[in-house]
């Protein structure tokens, strides 16, 4: 197969799915293609959004669409590392241990209200996302090679929370905020859900799958292959070096924060039907690579700025290259 098709088939690919999942789910384009950016570069994601906006159901349906073992873990306070990664059972008839995994062990694990459970369970899904692998009683079982966490947090409650730590919001790919949908496209949610009837409480039921893991897997190795120019790079380094520096920020970008920055533009890039990079993917990825990678300065905050603001006024502060 040329080059040629198979840029054409990865754009079908990446169409079709976006197609698929925006029957049942309205005006949020943007957080669809970012999830699908995520799952072709191998990254996690933290979506933001008040209740009711389908943040579960954007999970739900890109797991139906793509045909990956979805896993749900809904975070307490009281939630122990053991209840998500697996325990040791005792087997009374075979008279060892046998291993019972836990809901970690599917392709899209969605971690909801990730914000909720305390710094020790929080601790145990670091690990799984950094290595892709759970430990165990000092034996190491290895995740699926799909495995792809997609946690939701509210904005508006924090009583009982417990904040995430930068260390693990730098794991996370890209933080991705979910705002209310518009009128036109609310009333045709309406619309849709009346058409459902008895469906409308599991939309995601309607999904239709559009490709597997194999092929996720081909999508990622031809990530790694799209071409990033000499000239595109220094821009993306120019965005992070100038963030350490911006004087609304007490914490800029950090070193990893460039390489996910550049792995986020080639997988959209790929999805578009591209083997090269552009600085229009590095401005399209910035929001959401970056904006859980930045602290403002607590004079910013007094001032009402905001992470997104700042950059992009470092945006519109960085030349683009020709």
């Amino acid at each position: 197969m040329s080059e040629e098709q198979i840029s054409v088939d990865v754009l079908n690919i990446g169409r079709a799915v976006q197609a698929e999942l925006q029957r049942v789910i309205y005006g949020q384009a943007a957080a669809i293609q970012s999830l699908l950016v995520a799952i072709t570069a191998g990254g996690h994601v933290l979506i933001e959004g008040v209740p009711g906006v389908a943040k579960t159901l954007l999970a739900r349906s890109l797991a139906a669409a793509l045909r990956c073992r979805f896993s749900r873990i809904q975070f307490t306070p009281d939630l122990m590392p053991s209840d998500i990664t697996g325990v040791n059972v005792f087997d009374l008839a075979a008279h060892e241990f046998r291993f019972r995994p836990g809901p970690l062990f599917a392709d899209i694990v969605l971690a909801d209200e990730i914000n909720r459970a305390p710094a020790k369970t929080q601790a145990a899904l670091l690990e799984a996302m950094q290595e892709h692998q759970v430990s165990i009683d000092g034996q190491t079982h290895e995740l699926s090679t799909c495995f792809t966490v997609v946690a939701t947090q509210n904005p508006i409650e924090y009583e009982g929370t417990y904040p995430l730590p930068e260390a693990q919001l730098d794991r996370f790919l890209m933080k991705v905020i979910i705002d209310y949908p518009g009128e036109e496209d609310e009333r045709a949610m309406l619309k849709s859900a009346q058409m459902l009837g008895e469906k409308s409480a599991q939309p995601h039921s309607v999904i239709q799958t559009i490709v597997g893991p194999q092929e996720i897997a081909r999508l990622r190795a031809m990530m790694h292959a799209v071409r990033v120019d000499e000239t595109v790079l220094e821009y993306a380094l120019r965005l992070i070096r100038q963030s350490r520096g911006f004087p609304s920020l007490t914490l800029g970008a950090s070193p990893r924060a460039a390489i996910m920055l550049l792995q986020a533009a080639k997988a959209l890039a790929l999805l578009r039907g591209h083997d090269y990079v552009t600085p229009d993917e590095i401005q399209l990825m910035a929001l959401p690579v970056l904006r859980h990678r930045v602290r403002l300065t607590p004079e910013a905050e007094i001032e009402g700025l905001t992470p997104d603001g700042c950059i992009q006024s470092l945006l519109a502060q960085v030349e683009i290259p020709r």
